[in-house]
């Protein structure tokens, strides 16, 4: 069964080596390194260089609809063979909302609050960029469901970097 997993950047290569994936997102600030781990192609690594912000501020780079637009084409390519490691800074916001997106897309006859309930599980201290949400929701026609359902799981637990954690692609 496919698996998204999610981690801080701290914890990138454990991850990648723990889980056996073979794919790998990183959702970076514009310009920021990331060792990419040697077990990952580089044509297998998708590098998104956005800030964790959901409205304009001079000096970072906004979340758009570009960036959902490479996220979907990504995992949409990722054969589902082995794991997709997703990984931002903290691993509480870019990707955990990047993660979300991928169960949506990928599940499309999942629930979208299933999916979002299936998250808070997961991890307690996700809190999924909500621009991120609200873009994706738009381009795959969930007419505000995602966005309610990421609402309704609220703000996940105050911490300084999240856990690592698996999110499934489907329920079964």
């Amino acid at each position: 069964m496919p698996t998204l997993h999610v981690c801080p950047l701290s914890r990138l290569h454990d991850t990648v080596a723990v889980t056996r994936a073979s794919h790998v997102v990183s959702l970076m600030g514009a310009g920021a390194e990331v060792r990419r781990p040697d077990t990952i192609a580089a044509e297998r690594h998708l590098f998104i260089g956005v800030s964790d912000i959901v409205e304009p501020l001079e000096g970072y780079v906004l979340p758009a609809a570009e960036h959902i637009e490479k996220l979907l084409a990504f995992v949409h390519a990722w054969g589902r063979d082995s794991p997709l490691v997703l990984h931002c800074w903290a691993g509480i916001s870019r990707s955990t909302a990047a993660a979300y997106i991928a169960a949506c897309a990928l599940a499309p006859e999942r629930d979208e609050t299933e999916i979002a309930q299936a998250l808070r599980q997961a991890s307690p201290s996700a809190t999924p960029n909500a621009r991120f949400i609200s873009l994706a929701d738009d381009r795959l026609g969930r007419r505000g469901r995602m966005v309610d359902a990421i609402r309704g799981i609220g703000r996940g637990a105050e911490a300084m970097e999240g856990t690592p954690f698996m999110l499934q692609l489907s329920c079964r």
